[in-house]
């Protein structure tokens, strides 16, 4: 299963109900608190159930909807690529088509209701039959579905499988099924296992942090092997070697203690009879001890925790894809979905590249989604305009949208920002202007524009003063701020120069 689409209401800033789109790598971006973070923490919630990185509470509620009456959280999640079958009584095999479990888009919606922030409530809407002879059937009994059968007079190859006898009455009345879109609680009663059969088939998911501990004493820090030998170390099978490898040694050391205190009797049995062999039972063990020195050093056998932020990082973050991917194999999930905050964080802009080109990679794997929450402009133009969701406040709402190309032929977090807030900044105004001269458009630009002074600076220290048009005054001191030799530019001129340079590159066939 892949995630499709993701709607959220009623969390933290996310008051009415927002849905968005989900693909095999999105990127979110936005300003600073505007609710990046909170949509792959929401999405840890959905998954994990207060098992994972992040545990739902009462502060995790709308404070606005709260103070409207309602306090319900409301996370939905409509899947693709689903399972061409699935078991949901007993052993019998049937699909989500077949038991009308799929959505009017023929995918599965999961709604979590989290009521004060509390037990979450399961349901699955689907597209469903409502017909009084036939609804509610995955919540009836064997017995009772024989029941219809035979109240009915309906022909059913096969009255002990419940899935056969569901589409045998669904068949019957296929001219009148009423098909409505409906809530089928699946957190109750008989159709309880329905959730946990469809949870089997859900994609891991796994939240990598950016504020992920970072000091010295992070066990992950010091070494992620040491953190891996405890997650190692937790698996039944291996414990249960151990066990017997443990329970031989004791019965070794046993005989070779026995042995010691006869021959010792035989010189002095009042020493012999005072002494006890102290053997530790297997669950006594510190099996974490035997492995404390594992370790990855780099040159000069320095220690990982001794080694910059940025090297930290990246071996945390690699470790944390492996371990994901270990978990995801353990489980036998069939997909996973890497969420991850800020990747770009304590990188130079080369290993800002190299990561997101592996994760872009990666993303491409099968059953493989990637989520990420960034700033970096470095990040942004290594994306498609297909990968990026922006996030812009429209009053106490929060919306969340898909970027198309604008001026500039490549995704540009600059761009995206003056977009959406009319933040103008002096990156911005660069990109246009290399944009610009880059495809050779400068003489064009420039003809006819009005132009002011500017005082250069020469090689030999002297001033020459050059006539030039208000983009490349601006330019010129972005580029050389040593000379203060004019008056600086305002913010009114930087944003009619960006003005003037989108609109010409607009005009351009």
């Amino acid at each position: 299963m892949k995630i499709k689409t993701l709607k959220i209401k009623n969390f933290r800033s996310y008051k009415d109900e927002v849905t968005i789109e989900i693909g095999d790598l999105t990127a979110f971006v936005g300003k600073n608190d505007i609710g990046k973070s909170s949509i792959l923490e929401v999405l840890d919630i959905f998954f994990n159930e207060n098992r994972g990185v992040i545990k739902i509470d009462k502060e995790d509620i709308n404070k606005t909807a709260v103070s409207e009456g309602d306090n319900e959280i409301i996370i939905t999640v409509e899947f693709e690529e689903l399972p061409t079958t699935i078991v949901i009584d007993s052993t019998n095999e049937t699909t989500l088509q077949n038991e009308h479990l799929l959505n009017r888009n023929n995918n599965l919606e999961i709604i979590k209701k989290y009521p004060n922030a509390g037990k979450e409530k399961v349901f699955v809407k689907a597209f469903h039959p409502n017909n009084s002879h036939c609804r509610d059937l995955l919540k009836k009994t064997n017995t009772e579905l024989r029941a219809i059968i035979s109240n009915a007079n309906i022909e059913c190859e096969n009255r002990t499988i419940n899935a056969v006898m569901r589409t045998a009455i669904w068949n019957h009345y296929s001219e009148t099924l009423q098909l409505e879109d409906i809530e089928i609680d699946v957190t109750k009663g008989d159709t309880k296992s329905i959730w946990d059969k469809l949870q089997e088939y859900l994609p891991l998911y796994s939240l990598f942090q950016s504020d992920r501990k970072n000091s010295d004493g992070d066990s992950e820090v010091q070494d992620p092997l040491q953190e891996a030998v405890k997650q190692i170390l937790n698996n039944e099978e291996l414990r249960t070697l151990l066990h017997r490898v443990a329970t031989e040694v004791e019965t070794k050391l046993r005989e070779v203690a026995s042995s010691t205190l006869e021959k010792l009797n035989e010189l002095n049995s009042e020493i012999a009879n005072s002494l006890n062999p102290i053997i530790p039972t297997s669950e006594n063990l510190k099996w974490l001890d035997v492995f404390k020195k594992v370790s990855i050093a780099g040159d000069e056998d320095i220690p990982i925790n001794k080694r910059g932020s940025g090297i930290k990082r990246l071996i945390l973050l690699s470790f944390f894809r492996a371990e994901a991917e270990r978990r995801r194999t353990e489980r036998n999930s069939p997909s996973i979905v890497y969420a991850i905050e800020e990747p770009e964080t304590s990188q130079h802009t080369e290993h800002q590249k190299k990561l997101m080109s592996a994760l872009l990679t990666l993303s491409q794997a099968a059953n493989t989604q990637i989520l990420i929450t960034t700033h970096s402009a470095v990040v942004v133009k290594e994306l498609n305009f297909d990968h990026i969701r922006l996030i812009s406040q429209n009053g106490i709402n929060r919306t969340v949208e898909e970027i198309t190309p604008n001026q500039l032929p490549y995704p540009s977090l600059n761009e995206v920002n003056y977009l959406a807030f009319n933040e103008v900044t002096e990156e911005y105004h660069n990109e246009l202007y290399g944009y610009i001269e880059a495809e050779g458009w400068w003489p064009l630009f420039k003809a006819g524009k009005p132009t002011m002074n500017y005082s250069k600076i020469q090689r030999d220290g002297s001033t020459r003063l050059d006539q030039v048009i208000l983009t490349e005054y601006i330019r010129h001191q972005i580029h050389h701020p040593e000379n203060t030799n004019n008056t600086r530019f305002t913010y009114a001129q930087l944003s009619q120069s960006i003005i003037i340079m989108r609109s010409f590159i607009e005009a351009q066939p």
